[in-house]
């Protein structure tokens, strides 16, 4: 009986246009939804959307929302972006998929030599996986098999205090957002933390780096990996921190044999001001890590960079402990690598990074305004990457969730990170754009009762 009630709601979305109260009805049917606690839609709408142009949302009423966060951080050149929409198209007349195992494809092969050709210099080779999450066990699990390879036991990783790197069990265990980690600590791995610098001040990069020091000094000879996002928390409130920590950590733990593994699966592909965070640093870690804007937020898809030296380590006659078996079905996916490579085309073909700049100066202006309001505190940003805290709140107020729906409710999609509210819009997005979600966020937080 329930498998024809499905059936009937099933051809009833595809036949009629329907309300958003309606397909919110059926959502809650059957959806679970992500980083979302279900018993808040009790009395928080749904909002379904029928489709996306450029920066703006568009729900099954006519409603609009300016998607100031990239949709999770990930659509770079607006919604049904037509270029990249076309290279997917003609892949999917082509190829739709094909194991990476034994065979390969072209969109695959061209996407690797590109990405080798625009990352840190000592980045060769490129390993495939299919989002963010996946991508930081496949470094972590590269990095202490290398070691362990080599004839070395180092079963420790290192991570900054209030990071975030993904969800899966061996990300959730280099993380340090407690909200996402605490209930599956005894499922971890071995991981121990260093301070994130509490600024970008010189100050605060010597602190680190003496905290830095005095556990390498203890522990060095047991760590596999240092895995950091680089220069930005992303989950961890957009905390910044300044480039000459990430170069001086660099150079310390090069020192103990221990691999640099540069979490960019946020910072990538111009989020910080530069292709790579890591190019701020004059750095070239052992592995780095992409995904979210690697598509223009078409497909899931994500990579592993890391260098020749530790491709070696795995190269060799069939050895059954020495070979690095790790594997996703769809791995390497030719749709996803299409969109990519239309994606890298755009950055060549517009000068997207210059093109930011200007944007960025406009974001930074436009926030001085912040500074009058009394509760506003710790403006700051990198890049496209733009973010305040809302002070003399305690968390059980959920301030953000308020800044939220005043922002539905005036065509902005805001989500803040509890009392941290970002900006990152898509690249395209337009001055009176800028204009509107900043205008709109101000009048959030001065609608903020005490």
């Amino acid at each position: 009986m329930q498998n024809e009630n499905s059936a009937t709601d099933h051809r009833k979305i595809d036949k009629d246009i329907m309300s958003n109260s309606e397909l919110m009805n059926l959502d809650l049917e059957y959806i679970w939804h992500p980083c979302t606690q279900m018993k808040d839609h009790e009395t928080l709408p749904l909002i379904p959307i029928k489709n996306g142009r450029g920066v703006w949302l568009y729900d099954f009423e006519g409603n609009r929302y300016l998607d100031a966060i990239s949709s999770w951080w990930v659509n770079l050149f607006g919604h049904a972006n037509q270029k990249i929409s076309q290279a997917i198209t003609k892949q999917s007349k082509e190829l739709e998929h094909v194991l990476l195992a034994g065979f390969t494809h072209r969109p695959a092969i061209e996407l690797a030599k590109k990405l080798v050709e625009i990352s840190p210099k000592a980045l060769k080779k490129v390993f495939f996986a299919d989002n963010g999450s996946s991508a930081i066990e496949v470094a972590l699990k590269m990095s202490f098999h290398y070691h362990k390879n080599m004839g070395e036991k180092r079963e420790l990783f290192l991570s900054l205090t209030n990071s975030y790197h993904g969800e899966t069990l061996g990300a959730l265990s280099v993380g340090d957002v407690w909200l996402y980690k605490e209930t599956y600590k005894p499922l971890l791995i071995k991981n121990i933390q260093t301070p994130v610098p509490k600024n970008q001040t010189k100050e605060a990069t010597d602190e680190a780096i003496q905290a830095l020091e005095a556990i390498l000094k203890k522990h060095g000879k047991d760590i596999s990996a240092f895995i950091v996002e680089p220069l930005i928390q992303g989950a961890g409130g957009m905390h910044i921190y300044s480039s000459q920590y990430l170069k001086r950590a660099y150079n310390l733990i090069k020192t103990y044999g221990i691999h640099l593994i540069a979490d960019e699966i946020m910072t990538g592909f111009g989020r910080s001001g530069t292709m790579f965070a890591s190019e701020q640093a004059g750095i070239s870690p052992d592995f780095m890590t992409l995904s979210k804007g690697i598509t223009g937020g078409f497909l899931p898809l994500s990579v592993v960079l890391t260098t020749d030296e530790i491709y070696q380590a795995f190269y060799c006659d069939y050895e059954k402990y020495k070979a690095f078996l790790h594997s996703h079905s769809y791995t390497g996916n030719p749709l996803a690598c299409s969109a990519s490579l239309a994606t890298l085309d755009i950055f060549e073909s517009e000068d997207i990074l210059k093109k930011n700049r200007d944007k960025s100066i406009q974001i930074l202006e436009g926030l001085k305004r912040f500074e009058k309001l009394e509760r506003v505190k710790n403006i700051r940003g990198l890049g496209m990457v733009f973010a305040f805290d809302i002070d003399g709140y305690s968390p059980k107020k959920r301030i953000g969730l308020e800044v939220y729906k005043f922002g539905l409710k005036n065509q902005v999609l805001l989500r803040p990170l509890g009392n941290t509210i970002y900006f990152m819009p898509p690249y395209i997005i337009n001055s009176d754009e800028i204009e509107l979600m900043l205008g709109v966020a101000f009048d959030a937080i001065k609608a903020l009762k005490s």
